[in-house]
């Protein structure tokens, strides 16, 4: 990510590797006052004319892929199954062995053999994701960058997508507490290879939004001198944020048709008290994302990068980048991960406002609220903590409390927060569209909720009147989270598209995906230790509202997507120039 991972690069290159994403790109001759030269600035990356034109068909195809990956399988109902069938398989260490985790009497621990002696069940699903991590880690710092090259892209892409649906039909042969070990395989591998999914599709969206009918005519337009260099890029900008907001309302209808195809199963007593309904459930979503997922890999035109130099291979060549050898799989994967962090640092004065951003994000990704998975729901509230973005996993600790746990309460509140992220989506995009709006104008304004919802919950430290103690708060609250959370996060992505270097898509998206994850480490940790220190739920908001507000106030007032974009695209240029 940083200046020596591109010179690496560059080096690797030669002249061959030129991307046609950044040649012929026109340029600016700026005065430079000091050294009394002329100085060439790239103010917009070019679009090779001869990459195809993206068709209504390949649109509609990459929305409907979106549509299919909304995560409820591999995200959160192949890790209930997974905790399920440890619970049942577990014992209550105060009970001693041969106990049930799930009796009336049982003191809440749950632990299984491991090793010479016992883990709680809990535990397990934390390494679980630690291991997830560390794998996931390893993709994005070996082989991510590595989809920047060729058509390897759009090839990672369907094998990792491959792999996460062979991993959700495997889930059909879990049928028995005994299992709880391929479980805990077939979580790791589907949980890894969905995050995959996310990181290298969300990649794609850039190059796509760049070769729209309607990006092409701006860019007639711009090259003839119709428009500005800056008219050009809000209007570019524009076109990013439709995609975007599209693709993310059709993530939410996906969510909505899936929740309904679930209740089909789970409402009539035939099917709701079969032992295998949740079998029947995971499959049935999966099946809904391989339907729609399909016509992706089917109807995507060909656009590929520059060819990858010679005498280097794709799974290496990420490693060579970042200069580590790949000895030991978790020592290789922890020094990549430190590389790359201080491979940043060394390039902030390069693109100082993509990685301000990155940095803001790794906070915001942590505090900020996922959309409300009713699978992640545990009858242990212990276990819900270990999940993915921590002000949202806290609500839900305290919703699950409220509403004793009930599976179907939850999917009915999962549903309320889908259908108002859908129409918010469609909205907010409107709203943008109309009166031309900025990306980060935007982003902000959606931002304002998410220091919010934290705030609230602090209130509950103090009284039991407000502060997520009451049931209207919980559907308040999942109303609110899909009116503004949802357009949130499709901003946040179009704001990464814009500050990453043109023909770096996949290295800067694999990089805006670790940070996710990473983040997604850090809070967990501290709240279940003030929780676990304070005994007190609600004493974990105060933390994740001083962390929200000080990454909110650092992409408000620090970051500058202007200029931003006008040094990624400089950057990119003078690598593979």
């Amino acid at each position: 990510m940083s200046t020596e991972l591109a010179t690496g690069r560059t080096k690797l290159g030669s002249a061959d590797a030129k991307d046609p994403d950044i040649s012929d790109a026109r340029s600016e001759v700026l005065s430079d006052a000091q050294g009394g030269k002329d100085k060439a600035q790239v103010l917009v990356a070019s679009v090779d004319k001869n990459e195809p034109l993206v068709t209504r068909k390949e649109l509609w195809s990459y929305y409907l892929y979106y549509n299919g990956d909304n995560g409820v399988g591999p995200l959160g109902y192949t890790q209930t199954l997974f905790q399920g069938l440890a619970t049942s398989a577990g014992h209550d260490p105060i009970a001693g062995p041969g106990s049930s985790c799930t009796a009336s009497n049982a003191s809440g621990q749950c632990v299984l053999p491991w090793g010479a002696g016992t883990r709680s069940v809990a535990s397990i699903v934390l390494l679980a994701n630690g291991i997830s991590f560390a794998i996931m880690t390893a993709i994005f710092t070996t082989i991510g960058s590595a989809g920047d090259y060729g058509t390897f892209g759009r090839w990672l892409l369907f094998v990792v997508t491959i792999v996460c649906w062979a991993a959700q039909y495997a889930c059909m042969a879990l049928t028995s507490p005994s299992r709880w070990q391929p479980a805990m395989v077939l979580y790791i591998i589907g949980f890894v290879s969905y995050g995959a999914t996310l990181v290298f599709y969300a990649a794609a969206f850039p190059r796509l939004a760049r070769n729209t009918p309607h990006s092409r005519k701006l860019r007639d337009k711009y090259e003839n001198g119709e428009i500005s260099a800056e008219e050009y890029d809000k209007e570019e900008s524009l076109e990013k944020n439709r995609i975007s907001n599209i693709s993310t309302m059709h993530s939410n209808v996906g969510y909505v048709m899936t929740c309904a195809l679930n209740l089909a199963l789970l409402l009539p007593p035939a099917t709701a008290h079969s032992p295998l309904v949740d079998n029947y459930v995971l499959a049935l979503d999966n099946t809904y994302w391989v339907l729609l997922g399909m016509w992706w890999f089917i109807y995507q035109l060909p656009r590929p990068g520059p060819p990858l130099p010679k005498g280097e291979h794709y799974f290496t060549i990420g490693w060579k980048q970042v200069r580590i050898r790949p000895f030991g799989f978790l020592n290789s994967t922890l020094t990549a991960f430190i590389y790359e962090i201080w491979a940043a640092v060394k390039t902030y004065k390069h693109l100082p406002y993509t990685f301000v951003y990155l940095v803001a994000y790794f906070l915001l990704a942590d505090v900020s609220i996922p959309a409300l998975d009713p699978y992640m729901i545990t009858n242990d509230s212990s276990h819900t903590l270990q999940g993915l973005n921590t002000t949202g996993t806290l609500v839900t600790i305290c919703q699950n409390a409220k509403f004793s746990f009930s599976f179907l309460t939850s999917t009915y509140l999962g549903l309320s927060q889908a259908i108002t992220s859908t129409i918010s989506t469609l909205g907010f995009w409107y709203i943008q569209r109309y009166w031309k709006i900025s990306t980060k104008k935007m982003f902000v304004v959606t931002n304002v909720v998410t220091i919010f919802i934290p705030l609230w919950g602090m209130i509950g430290i103090w009284t039991d009147k407000f502060g997520f103690h009451n049931v209207w708060e919980f559907w308040a609250y999942n109303i609110v989270f899909g009116l503004f959370q949802a357009p949130y996060y499709a901003f946040s992505q179009t704001m990464m598209a814009e500050l990453s270097p043109p023909g770096f898509d996949n290295m800067f998206f694999g990089l805006f995906g670790l940070s996710n994850r990473a983040s997604s480490m850090v809070g967990p940790i501290v709240v279940q230790a003030i929780i676990n220190n304070t005994g007190n739920n609600w004493q974990g908001f105060p933390f994740l509202f001083a962390l929200c507000s000080v990454a909110s106030l650092i992409i408000w007032f620090v970051v500058d997507v202007e200029k931003g974009r006008r040094a990624a695209v400089n950057w990119a240029s003078s690598q593979r120039s």
